[in-house]
């Protein structure tokens, strides 16, 4: 097991780090003029200011740095407006840089190292994304429940037009035909079946480890001529004697964890013909260490840390060749946003099943997560991969 070890702050901005013996005001002041220099203000009147409700945030925020942030927030210990402008301005400033101190990197490294419960073999890590009823999701999705970034080119007003356009590029990528037959690997609703058995004529198989979203993904699916089944994609197609002429998989990969990248491109590749490729569509992280990072491990991807390109393109590239590489991350900026604005519509409804706390959970995951790939902390990558090497250069054709 390899363990990440944080860098401590240092230099003039970190010359005073206030603890358990500092006075009540210093630590006041100590916080102000921290969240000043990122031009925000505590108790201010802009949205994206911060309001304590609670007077042992800071004790909070310097024991456990971003994850005593999020949490305090789900305990609502403090408020704000604009989660997501607060946050932007924060990263800018690199402020996570001032909350690891010694004792909030202590707790990230016991974090780290504890251990975790044990998940089914068939299922996948993401906490957030399979526990949570489709009624939450149902009510922020386009009616396809699609469950990915969407793709905001020019025209696209809406969150369904973005995510057609979306599942269109895939398609064109694929170079679908009719008659072809394709495995969508983590097809979680079945948003992509459908449209590309609805607009090119081919036969898809859904993988999924979700029973919730296999129901709903069926009842959407009638009458066209795609299947689903529950499986661990681990364990499906073993032998090897089933090939398809395309592999998908959009936005499963990111909760998948470091430890499993290998056998996820072993099974896809076992599943392509040789003359075949693949779209893979995955989140990913542009740095080492970021300001949310251990809140979102153990809340929503709890084992599975996002990968970086580099860890990325190595995992794959021991079996598969690497034949394009497109980042469309600043898209999925405005696609939370959108899922964020129907979600606090529906929340009048949800509030009958769901207790206070999810709703601050979930709002601040959608609004932070927002955060980091607006400057562009987490990235999205559309990856077209073949295995043995395509015989001319790959030419998008959207």
């Amino acid at each position: 097991m390899s363990i990440v070890m944080p860098h401590l702050p240092t230099g003039k901005s970190a010359a005073f780090i206030p603890n358990k013996r500092s006075n009540p005001a210093s630590k006041q002041d100590w916080l102000a003029q921290l969240l000043a220099s990122a031009d925000i203000h505590l108790n201010g009147n802009r949205a994206w200011d911060i309001h304590i409700k609670h007077p042992q945030l800071l004790k909070r925020l310097l024991s456990q740095g971003g994850l005593g942030l999020g949490e305090s927030y789900m305990d609502g210990w403090w408020d704000c407006q604009a989660i997501d402008l607060m946050l932007e301005r924060a990263i800018r400033a690199r402020l996570h840089e001032q909350l690891l101190t010694p004792r909030a990197w202590w707790e990230g490294l016991k974090d780290s190292v504890r251990p975790h419960a044990e998940t089914h073999p068939g299922r996948i890590v993401g906490r957030m994304h399979y526990e949570v009823g489709n009624s939450v999701y149902q009510a922020m999705f386009d009616p396809e429940m699609t469950h990915s970034c969407a793709y905001w080119v020019e025209g696209a007003q809406t969150l369904e037009e973005a995510q057609q356009a979306k599942l269109e590029m895939i398609c064109r990528k694929l170079q679908l035909r009719p008659g072809m037959r394709v495995l969508d690997i983590g097809c979680g609703w079945g948003s992509f079946m459908r449209y590309a058995a609805k607009r090119y004529g081919v036969t898809v198989l859904g993988l999924t480890s979700s029973a919730a979203q296999l129901q709903l993904g069926q009842e959407l699916s009638r009458s066209l001529p795609v299947q689903f089944e529950l499986t661990d994609y681990r364990q499906f197609n073993l032998d090897g004697k089933s090939h398809f002429d395309r592999v998908v998989s959009i936005g499963m990969f990111e909760q998948l964890g470091q430890s499993n990248f290998s056998a996820f491109f072993q099974t896809a590749k076992r599943c392509l013909k040789d003359d075949g490729w693949m779209v893979l569509q995955t989140q990913g992280k542009t740095q080492q260490q970021g300001l949310l990072d251990d809140w979102d491990e153990k809340y929503i991807h709890p084992q599975s840390p996002m990968p970086k390109l580099d860890e990325l393109t190595q995992a794959i590239e021991a079996h598969f060749v690497v034949e394009d590489v497109h980042n469309f991350g600043a898209d999925h900026d405005l696609t939370l946003q959108h899922w964020h604005q129907r979600f606090e519509r529906a929340w009048p409804q949800l509030r009958r099943s769901n207790d206070e706390r999810f709703y601050r959970l979930w709002r601040f995951h959608l609004l932070s997560t927002a955060a980091s790939f607006r400057t562009r902390q987490k990235q999205i990558w559309q990856l077209v991969l073949s295995p043995k090497g395509m015989h001319k250069v790959f030419r998008r054709t959207y």
